[in-house]
């Protein structure tokens, strides 16, 4: 009998750290043995170039338009730290037709061409920003990803945002096999930071997988197009993403989340000091 592929897609709000975190994690993966391949599902096509030490590879789309119908896996997938298995999924050109189409005509193509194979041990979407409708929600939509991970923060709009996506992920759950996995806390610093996400996602019904601390080395190795595990194999950010890995691959705690109402969501952000109760101009 085969061996069931665990399929991760990583959402979170736009700018929150998704593609950092998702290539700093599968380099902890790679590190420990594990068969990794990363598929990126944002039109900017920055899901991998920390993998691969690269500005951005050819994306799916853009091989489509400039080859056709006759592509090889070789063309849309390259190799990067680890072994790890890179794809960009890509965009249309700006202003024409729907992003959300990309990720649909690359995993189609990519099942097409043979690359699910058996050896892999893990398959992550990385997800553009907080969007879980159309074709952004086709890792989950159709059951292709099993697992959900939300990169938040203590920042009032990244958690309004996860508690959005949690709407979405109990949605599809009702019909197919998705399931959250937890919060990852990429660290903003925020007061009582830590506190907050555990409170948030002991709402949610999940967990808090893992709080990222922020260090400079993060930014410094992305300049240096790494991963932190590439560029400071030995800093403490290294380990720190390293048992973020090891506490993903260990994770068994799936759950349906339950959503917050705006009422109760503003209620926590408001014990822990992130809005002023006299005022509402914050809702959305």
């Amino acid at each position: 009998m085969s061996k069931q592929i665990r399929q991760i897609a990583i959402y979170g709000k736009g700018g929150i750290g998704k593609s950092t975190t998702t290539q700093n994690l599968t380099a902890g993966l790679a590190e420990m043995g594990k068969n990794v391949m990363v598929v990126g599902c944002d039109p900017k096509a920055d899901s991998t170039r920390l993998l691969l030490g690269t500005l951005a590879q050819r994306t799916v789309l853009d091989t489509i338009r400039e080859t056709g119908d006759d592509v090889t896996l070789d063309n849309i997938m390259r190799r990067g730290f680890g072994g790890i298995r890179c794809v960009e999924s890509g965009g249309p050109e700006p202003g024409v037709g729907c992003a959300g189409r990309g990720i649909i005509t690359s995993i189609g193509l990519l099942e097409q061409l043979g690359a699910y194979t058996e050896d892999l041990d893990y398959v992550f979407y990385d997800v553009l920003g907080d969007v879980v409708c159309g074709g952004f929600a086709m890792p989950i939509r159709e059951g292709k990803a099993q697992e959900i991970y939300i990169v938040a923060s203590g920042e009032m709009m990244a958690l309004y945002a996860a508690n959005n996506i949690a709407k979405g992920i109990a949605k599809y759950a009702q019909k197919g096999g998705v399931r959250l996995g937890g919060i990852i806390c990429n660290s903003r610093n925020v007061d009582r930071e830590i506190d907050l996400l555990r409170a948030f996602a002991s709402e949610l019904g999940t967990q808090l997988i893992y709080f990222v601390p922020r260090d400079n080395v993060v930014q410094r190795a992305e300049i240096n197009r790494k991963t932190v595990i590439d560029y400071a194999p030995t800093s403490q950010q290294a380990n720190e993403y390293r048992s973020l890995a090891k506490a993903i691959d260990e994770n068994t705690f799936l759950t349906i989340p339950k959503p917050m109402t705006q009422e109760r969501l503003e209620q926590i952000l408001l014990e822990y000091g992130l809005i002023d109760g006299l005022k509402d101009d914050y809702r959305i």
